[in-house]
């Protein structure tokens, strides 16, 4: 019979194999010592389907306390979007706004200390299915994480509502294993998150600064750019035990994320991209990837360094050298989650930013809905102000167009000109229900027709000018010239019209790399 190999050394290899290729089903037929046990939201009454958790604002919710030794094997949770709903009136707390935290055997600090949307791959406080090995979320709801979790002596795993809003309607459930022969070489499950908001010039962008012994088995990143051009030529590094110059030195941020030229929205077993706006290559753009080391974890025996530059093409009007360049250093907003397993409790390398500090800081001047709504015309339809998710401010323009022919005009103002307003954009809303329609802008036509038909009620940017518009009287008209097969109906929702602030700051072509 074989040795039951311990934790540390081959967990995540056998998790990555019995999930891609099933070489481990055949373990199903060997008796472990040890009883499986869960906790969960479960009402206490028997008879009560109440069995869901309301969390305050403010409020933190212990979810397990877990004498070991044992090992956390599942967790499970959902609870109802931000919008106000049948559930709550007021909305609930949004991914971002929820942050959870788990403590091995006896510690004070967190071991893991991430908000919910990115430990689970999806960043911005937005919802994502996610289809990987460790973690998985069907339809953006149900949240599942299969990362193996030992402790010796204790578990606690919390919940903590940062929103103003409560977390309505929690449910749960933690499966785990009591282990009495679980391996003095297990080693602790930890992930923090971290962000800058921009990146500092200088230096690379810090995702782990770790002491060991331990590996390192994955990084989550968000990204929202702060320049025009594609932001990714930025090499991930790993510094181990306390080398001086890296020894794994990636090509690009999309190689590292295990894309190539450029990244594509999908999800694997072990990377993908949950967001990407157009190329990731314009003003405001923003991105989340992941990249699970299941089968190549970062080993290290004292300490590990994760870092990854922030380096990018950069337009002409920001080089030094007045050309388009491909290797400059740029200030984006990146924020990561680090995940690792360790021996030993992890060293404290950050501090987690509260849930407001953690929102992107706008880039826009924003001319709402309701002020566009106050000067528009429509033809062959009618207008309202539509509230709610996920529109800003007080709500939406909605137009019931009747059909091909239908027409929306919308007034807006420019009041002075401003050399970092580099460009003019559109929130538009996509759905079910919506048409394909033709944009001008002051008269002139803004690319092809766009059909903003989409099975879900989604907010995307459209570029209306590259340029700074002049101070004065602007007029974007959009005109109804059919509509998607698929779509029920040829309506129309603008969100907003923002004139967006560009990074705007010289900056040379980065020189060769240290030797």
């Amino acid at each position: 019979m074989k040795a039951v190999p311990s934790i540390i050394g081959c967990s995540l290899v056998a998790l990555t194999a019995s999930a891609q290729d099933g070489a481990t089903l055949d373990g199903l037929a060997v008796v472990h010592e040890g009883r499986s046990r869960a906790v969960s939201s479960a009402a206490k009454d028997a008879w009560s389907n109440g069995d869901n958790r309301w969390v305050k604002a403010g409020d933190t919710l212990t979810l397990a306390e877990i004498a070991g030794p044992g090992t956390i094997r599942h967790v499970w949770l959902t609870f109802p979007e931000s919008s106000p709903s049948w559930i709550s009136n007021s909305g609930s707390a949004d991914p971002s706004e929820i942050v959870l935290r788990c403590y091995w055997d006896g510690a004070t600090d967190p071991a893991v200390e991430a908000p919910i949307g990115d430990f689970f791959a999806a960043g911005f406080g937005e919802r994502a299915e996610i289809r990987s090995t460790p973690v998985q979320v069907q339809g953006g709801d149900a949240y599942n994480c299969y990362w193996p979790m030992p402790f010796a002596k204790s578990a606690r795993v919390t919940i903590t509502n940062e929103s103003e809003r409560p977390i309505a309607a929690l449910y749960y459930q933690i499966d785990y294993t009591e282990d009495p022969l679980l391996s003095p070489q297990s080693a602790h499950f930890c992930a923090q998150y971290r962000q800058e908001f921009p990146t500092v010039l200088g230096h690379d962008y810090l995702i782990l600064d770790a002491e060991g012994p331990g590996h390192y088995v994955g990084t989550v990143m968000s990204v929202r750019s702060r320049s025009p051009q594609w932001f990714g030529e930025g090499d991930a590094k790993f510094q181990i035990d306390g080398e001086e110059r890296p020894s794994i030195w990636g090509t690009g941020t999309e190689d590292y994320f295990l894309n190539a030229w450029g990244m594509e929205k999908a999800t694997f077993p072990s990377f993908g991209v949950t967001r990407v706006d157009g190329w990731l290559g314009d003003l405001g753009d923003r991105g989340t990837f992941y990249r699970w080391h299941l089968a190549d974890p970062v080993r290290f025996t004292k300490s590990l360094r994760a870092t990854i530059e922030h380096a990018g093409w950069m337009s002409a009007d920001e080089t030094t050298t007045g050309k388009v360049e491909g290797f400059v250093e740029r200030q984006d907003d990146f924020a990561t989650v680090a995940f690792w397993y360790q021996k030993g409790q992890p060293k404290r390398f950050t501090t987690l930013p509260s849930a407001k500090e953690r929102r992107l800081p706008s880039l826009d001047d924003v001319i709402e809905g309701k002020t566009l709504l106050a000067s528009a015309k429509a033809s062959g339809g009618s207008t309202n102000l539509q509230k709610g998710a996920p529109w800003t401010g007080d709500g939406q323009v909605f137009f019931d167009a009747k059909g091909e022919g239908s027409s929306l005009t919308l007034n807006f103002t420019v009041a002075a000109a401003e050399d970092a307003r580099s460009r003019t954009v559109l929130a538009v809303t996509h759905s079910y229900d919506f048409g394909i329609y033709r944009i001008t802008l002051d008269g002139a036509p803004v690319g092809e027709p766009i059909d903003f038909y989409s099975p879900t009620v989604e907010v995307h940017d459209l570029t209306l000018s590259e340029a700074a518009l002049a101070p004065g009287a602007h007029v974007v008209r959009l005109d109804c010239v059919g509509k998607n097969a698929t779509s029920t109906g040829t309506k129309l929702g603008v969100d907003s019209v923002r004139l967006r602030h560009r990074w705007n700051v010289k900056r040379p072509p980065l020189g060769p790399p240290p030797r």
